[in-house]
């Protein structure tokens, strides 16, 4: 793999750029690996990557149905924070955070991470009491938060109304180092760097079953003939059911939509990360100069991945009483991704009833922040066969236990 530098750029330049390689092999499937991992998102290439990196794990084929990152990963609103409640959600994406901050350098890739900062704004009484916890539950997670005046919400972001028509802003929990990612940049760093190791990325190649004996994973059925493995990581996010299913077991989750749209481009005037969660709206500036814009998810199950004018209404609407500016802006485009939301709103990262089988799903609308954080934990369990830190609480005999992560209640949002 050529290392990309400033030498390399003007190197090319001297010869019309003739010289630049692939970013990552087209590969054609071999007969078996070591490894397969279904889904060529975020969170599967990290798995790839970090077996590779971290375990020394590199005769692997990560297989997708579609365009490399055509999921969830580029159907996102790009926030990055760790300042959750409960301890194993705070670990794992604080993990994540901390291997975005380099995460550049590690690939040799530009994924433009931004630490622009993260503010959730209180703007309730409980709200105001919520995330003072949080505030003292990040300090002994060691996770950097502070909950922060009205007055300090308006030095950070000058655009904002204070007095809503409805919820005033009483405060904010304001996490510094958390921003952004260019989200298309994070798949093709983590593709690039797997298929130097000598991994195949396989696109266009449908996995259509699940092949087992003894009740063992021996392989998978796919689009391009039959592929088998020793091991198997099933990485869909919200098809997770659908390829359980295939594997002959259920899983506690449900597939929404969740939606999102951009402004017209505008001059830059909002350097941080904006979430109301009470009104249900989030925002930030992209450095194209677009408003980035987040609301709910639908409340119904489905596999759309389109957009729909209730949710520009009630999402828009809402913004507009904090940020009444936006309300001058054209909308760009909009669009859908297809969430896996479990009961307690935190993810799954386990072993399944089938040998061999691995899944990594559940994490509901908050899947692009954990990526690198979800991508460590999910190599080690494939690795070893058995739970590490960062994936102990996230098994699937959580349900059957009752020993839930709670974050629906402990955030009273999921993003």
């Amino acid at each position: 793999m050529k290392r990309y530098s400033a030498f390399a750029i003007a190197r090319e330049a001297m010869r019309d750029h003739s010289g630049w390689k692939r970013a990552w092999e087209k590969a054609q499937p071999k007969a078996r690996y070591d490894v397969i991992i279904i889904g060529a998102g975020g969170h599967g290439l990290a798995t790839a990557y970090y077996l590779g990196k971290n375990f020394g794990i590199t005769n692997v084929a990560v297989l997708e149905k579609g365009w490399l990152g055509g999921g969830n990963t580029g159907r996102n609103t790009t926030i990055i924070r760790s300042n959750y409640l409960q301890d194993p959600s705070a670990a794992i994406y604080e993990k994540a955070r901390s291997l975005y901050e380099t995460l550049s350098q590690d690939l040799n890739y530009n994924i433009m991470f931004s630490p622009r900062g993260v503010i959730m704004l209180a703007q309730t009484e409980h709200e105001v009491r919520g995330y003072k916890r949080t505030a003292q539950a990040n300090a002994l997670q060691g996770v950097t938060t502070e909950f922060i005046s009205p007055e300090r919400v308006k030095e950070i972001v000058p655009i904002i109304r204070l007095d809503g028509p409805r919820y005033p802003v009483l405060g904010g929990l304001w996490q510094e180092r958390g921003g952004t990612a260019r989200h298309d940049a994070v798949a093709w760093g983590y593709a690039r760097a797997c298929s130097a190791m000598g991994m195949d990325i396989i696109q266009q190649c449908e996995v259509t079953g699940i092949k087992s004996e003894n009740g063992k994973v021996v392989g998978v059925q796919t689009s391009k003939g039959d592929i088998g493995c020793s091991k198997l990581g099933i990485v869909v996010a919200g098809h997770s059911g659908v390829m359980a299913d295939k594997a002959g077991f259920r899983l506690p989750i449900e597939s929404v939509a969740l939606q999102a749209l951009v402004s017209e481009p505008i001059k830059p005037c909002m350097d941080v990360v904006v979430m109301a969660n009470t009104v249900h709206g989030y925002m930030s500036q992209s450095d194209k100069g677009e408003m980035v814009i987040g609301g709910g998810a639908d409340g119904y199950n489905n596999y759309t991945q389109r957009g729909s004018f209730h949710h520009i209404e009630e999402t828009v609407r809402a913004l507009v009483e904090t940020f009444p500016m936006i309300s001058r802006l054209k909308m760009l485009r909009q669009w859908g991704g297809i969430v896996d939301m479990t009961g307690d709103r935190s993810p799954i990262i386990s072993p399944t009833p089938l040998d061999g089988c691995f899944i990594n799903c559940g994490w509901g609308t908050g899947g692009f922040k954990a990526i690198p954080g979800s991508g460590w934990a999910m190599a080690e369990l494939m690795a070893r066969g058995q739970h590490g830190p960062l994936s102990a609480e996230f098994g699937l005999d959580r349900f059957r236990q009752g020993r839930f992560v709670d974050e629906s209640v402990a955030a009273g949002v999921a993003h």
